[in-house]
């Protein structure tokens, strides 16, 4: 498995331009991996491309990190941020634009299941709302993923890949649990692919979208038209908004 992300990572890193962002699950296994990678010599492929930071537990050390990651993108050198799912990156940071082209998640981030403060949660929910253990923490699970991988979209003018790279992601249980957004884009067809696979869809999608923009293009896609301001229900929504303002 680690030689298949570090393959993928490295592919991905080669045909995404800008920054990259990948999270982990944990600070243990991401160190674990990572020291694997040095020894497969995945991490030499990726310096090759762009330069490298990561995520650690010292909140100094991150914020120094985040600066040069955000420095390398904004001269065009390009970099890799390996962060972890519950960290302090991705909580409160943005990828917006050139900051963060791909997103790739490495795992299912549940919760540690022994804390008591957890186990205490989960026995009131199933005491007093029927819910199951399994549920919620895969309900958990799924919405720090989506909090992650949605760091690097922040507006309709914004477009990046999102790579959930385990398996599981695409069981029904679990893919049920990612926000509608997510899952209008998560159709069969991208779901169970291989590294190469991926990354030709990758490729593809990063052409089509090296195109020239323009205003007129997204005239009723994702803006309005002069008609459909025009119409009577538009109208209607534009003056409650009026009127609660």
């Amino acid at each position: 498995v680690i030689r298949n992300y570090g393959s993928l990572l490295a592919e991905m890193v080669a045909c995404v331009p800008d920054g990259v962002v990948c999270f982990f699950t944990s600070y243990l296994y991401m160190e674990n991996v990572v020291a694997a990678w040095y020894e497969q010599g995945v991490i030499d492929t990726i310096q090759r491309h762009k330069l490298l930071f990561i995520e650690t537990q010292d909140a100094a050390e991150t914020s120094l990190a985040l600066l040069n990651y955000i420095k390398a993108c904004e001269n065009g050198r390009g970099a890799v941020l390996l962060s972890v799912a519950r960290g302090k990156v991705s909580e409160g940071v943005d990828f917006d634009h050139h900051l963060g082209r791909a997103v790739l998640m490495f795992g299912i981030p549940y919760v540690y299941t022994q804390s008591r403060i957890l186990k205490a949660r989960l026995e009131y929910l199933r005491d007093q709302f029927q819910i199951r253990e399994n549920d919620f923490l895969t309900f958990d699970a799924m919405r720090h993923a989506a909090q992650c991988i949605g760091r690097v979209l922040r507006g309709k003018t914004d477009y990046g890949i999102m790579v959930l790279a385990d398996k599981r992601f695409g069981r029904q249980d679990k893919r049920g649990k990612l926000p509608k957004w997510i899952q209008e884009h998560l159709k069969d067809s991208m779901i169970n692919l291989s590294t190469e696979e991926a990354v030709q869809i990758s490729r593809k999608w990063l052409r089509l979208m090296a195109q020239p923009f323009t205003r007129e293009d997204q005239l009723g896609v994702s803006l309005l038209t002069m008609e459909q301001l025009e119409t009577k229900e538009m109208q209607e929504k534009i003056q409650q908004k009026v009127q609660q303002g």
